[in-house]
């Protein structure tokens, strides 16, 4: 009896410390997170890294429609601990195998005055750095309610340097200014930005995520979000005095940010951390917050390389539409051909005959269906019904073609931005894919979206691509989304979800001023760091392309656009050229017939954002590796130690370098390629022209 009194006692002396708890923390390595209530029941939460401030306090929490808030007068009713230390495969990937290490910490909390709602907030601390979120449990004084501010917040501990682009509800695809924090300026950016058609940036200090920063003392610091489901993109208001910043959600018609119900949990927050840039390049962290497969059966799920009917037309050398506009018409009513429409039946064989004969999984092919002559500029539903053909492209003809020839055709729906469309005749398309065997679809939403009002990254759409997502999944068809919110790791959920634009792509290098020499050496440190992108890398020619503009050139040399295969990782990956572009340099073309879209291991060998990258990566069931070496404006040598490779084995290397003289400006297409033998001692020190770049087979002997 004396033992059950003692052990009551105990419990209500455990409880009364609990509800007089402030504050809770949790680390791993040099990763430390400390969460605290002030003196008002505010929750707020600092991240420390190697014993340094990186995050200072900063704030968490909610406004809510109706004058409502939940970001004070809390107290902490329980606290949960746990480490999990656990692996798992991903089906396709940088890796074959992901370990998932943290600890974690969840606070719950309860209003100490009525309506006494609960709010959780959910950390995991990892050896790269924090994941955070919050939980709105089941309960009676919180069930449906609209957000109108996300309360959180990153206090910077100064003036860092930041890799950005402007917070704009409706395109990423932007070139990346390098600044100070407190240079920040989104209108200025948007201003020039004329080359992008559709742009909305209210906030004058806001930039998108993922963002890179750089701290004087060295530190590197990620800041993005995780298995964003049901909820908007978070975007970052800076304080250009005071560095912080500030979650700011893109809002949707109504100027509200989310409609949600209880139990809901947010998207993960995200901050990567490390003294050096390689780790954040490899850290698996975001992957690790997103959920496992909801597919079951991926065995139809498969990596490919794709050639296609798109670069001619970026170039100017053929179009998307059938006829010249649709007034151009014969006396039957008929649209009259302009003679230089690019997906027609014999041109479309011409890629597949390119394919078949150089091993070329796919073949993508835009413009084959009606709807072009008219369908951007004018905001308008049913542009398009996605199984109509234009009269020169005949698809099943094209589909047998394809099929004899052991080629996959890839299937192209863009919307025009009307969405609404899209989901009306969402199993319509995918049926018609099923019936002429196209395994993968590239989407597209050029233009301002419909339901009028609503953002490319708002909730409608968020939701709107995760549905297309899982009816894609349901069909057992690959998609590759182009013009969506950035991604955020779902291709681990949804693995059939395999590439995004999302970002300022090769294309801009075809219909504008193209691509800054950095911009490469940027990417992999924003964009990518939620999911691959469909960059489309691997322009031969390189000036005198655009039959519109033939001064323009790509700001790369023809090396450099080999490393992009690895240093750009898509597991869709396009051979974006001509044909003869590239049979002009089979020896060059060799490396792209032969690299691997689906990896067992990778190495980040070196890496600065804004400078350089060099990447190796092991190809799937193989002991074959490759390895993407890119630079920025400036000429430099890369170094790369093999002893990643296995010891005591020999192995064949092919050295796809710039040549002596290669310049992006002056002499972009000279390279040379050396063979050599090399093994796990071996060192390599390439020089890389300016604008430059090398790419390198090694083959086991």
């Amino acid at each position: 009896m004396n033992k059950l009194f003692a052990c009551v006692l105990w419990i209500v002396a455990a409880c009364n410390v609990m509800a007089q708890e402030k504050s809770a923390d949790a680390s791993m390595n040099k990763v430390r997170l400390q969460f605290t209530l002030d003196e008002t029941g505010r929750p707020g939460y600092a991240l420390y890294f190697d014993g340094q401030t990186v995050i200072r306090r900063s704030e968490l929490g909610f406004e809510l429609v109706g004058n409502s808030a939940l970001d004070k007068h809390f107290e902490i009713a329980g606290i949960e601990k746990k480490s999990v230390d656990e692996h798992w495969k991903p089906v396709w990937g940088e890796v074959s195998h992901i370990r998932n290490q943290y600890e974690q910490l969840v606070v719950h909390m309860k209003e100490t005055a009525e309506p006494f709602r609960l709010l959780d907030i959910e950390f995991r601390v990892f050896n790269d750095g924090l994941g955070f979120r919050y939980i709105f449990p089941q309960q009676p004084n919180l069930k449906y309610f609209v957000v109108s501010k996300e309360l959180t917040a990153f206090n910077l501990t100064g003036d860092h340097k930041a890799f950005w682009i402007p917070g704009d509800y409706d395109t990423n695809e932007y070139s990346y200014t390098t600044s100070p924090l407190s240079k920040i300026d989104a209108w200025e950016v948007e201003k020039k930005a004329t080359d992008i058609a559709v742009r909305v940036v209210p906030d004058q200090y806001a930039v998108q995520t993922p963002l890179m920063l750089k701290t004087a003392g060295g530190i590197y610091m990620n800041i993005h979000e995780a298995a964003l489901i049901n909820y908007p993109a978070m975007q970052l208001h800076i304080d250009r005095d005071s560095f912080k910043l500030s979650a700011n959600l893109v809002p949707d018609a109504l100027g509200n940010k989310a409609y949600l119900h209880a139990p809901f949990h947010t998207p993960w927050r995200t901050v990567i951390v490390s003294k050096r840039a390689e780790d954040i390049l490899a850290s698996k962290m975001i992957l690790n917050l997103n959920e496992p497969s909801r597919i079951k059966e991926t065995d139809w799920i498969k990596p490919m390389k794709f050639a296609g009917v798109w670069w001619e037309m970026q170039s100017g050398k053929s179009t998307w539409s059938y006829a010249d506009n649709l007034d151009s018409l014969d006396p039957k009513g008929q649209l009259i051909p302009s003679g230089k429409h690019g997906a027609n039946t014999a041109n479309v064989k011409r890629y597949i005959d390119f394919a078949a004969k150089n091993g070329i999984g796919g073949v993508l092919v835009e413009g084959w269906n009606t709807g072009w002559e008219d369908w951007f500029g004018n905001w308008k539903e049913n542009v398009f019904d996605f199984v109509t053909p234009y009269p020169d492209f005949d698809v099943q003809g094209i589909s047998d073609y394809a099929k004899s020839k052991g080629v996959k055709m890839i299937m192209h729906n863009e919307t025009s931005g009307s969405a609404t469309t899209y989901e009306r005749y969402a199993d319509t398309a995918f049926r018609f894919m099923n019936k002429y065997g196209y395994p993968a679809v590239k989407t597209g939403y050029v233009g301002k979206i419909i339901p009028r009002g609503e953002h490319h990254d708002g909730q409608w759409m968020v939701n709107h691509y995760e549905r297309i997502a899982q009816k894609a999944a349901d069909y057992k068809v690959m998609l590759d989304s182009h013009e969506p919110n950035r991604p955020t790791g779902l291709h681990r959920t949804y693995p059939n979800w395999m590439a995004y634009e999302s970002g300022r792509g090769n294309e801009y290098n075809a219909f504008s001023d193209g691509n800054h020499p950095d911009h490469e050496t940027i990417l992999p440190f924003t964009r990518l760091m939620g999911g691959p992108m469909d960059y489309t890398p691997g322009i031969f020619k390189l000036r005198g392309y655009a039959s519109y503009a033939p001064s323009r050139q790509v700001h790369t040399t023809l090396a450099k656009q080999l490393a992009l295969y690895v240093t750009i990782y898509s597991p869709l990956q396009m051979v974006a050229d001509l044909p003869e572009n590239y049979e002009a340099h089979p020896d060059a073309f060799q490396f792209i017939k032969e690299v691997a879209v689906d990896w067992d291991d990778t190495k980040v060998v070196e890496a600065e954002p804004g400078a350089y990258i060099t990447i190796a990566r092991k190809a799937k069931g193989t002991e074959n590796w490759f390895i993407g070496a890119i630079t920025n404006e400036n000429a430099r040598t890369a170094v790369i130690p093999l002893d990643f490779l296995q010891q005591g084995k020999k192995y064949k290397m092919n050295i796809y370098r710039d040549a002596d003289d290669a310049d992006w400006k002056s002499n972009p297409e000279a390279y040379f390629i050396e063979h050599v033998h090399a093994d796990a001692k071996t060192i390599l020190r390439l020089k890389l022209a300016p604008g430059g770049g090398a790419a390198i087979s090694i083959v086991a002997q």
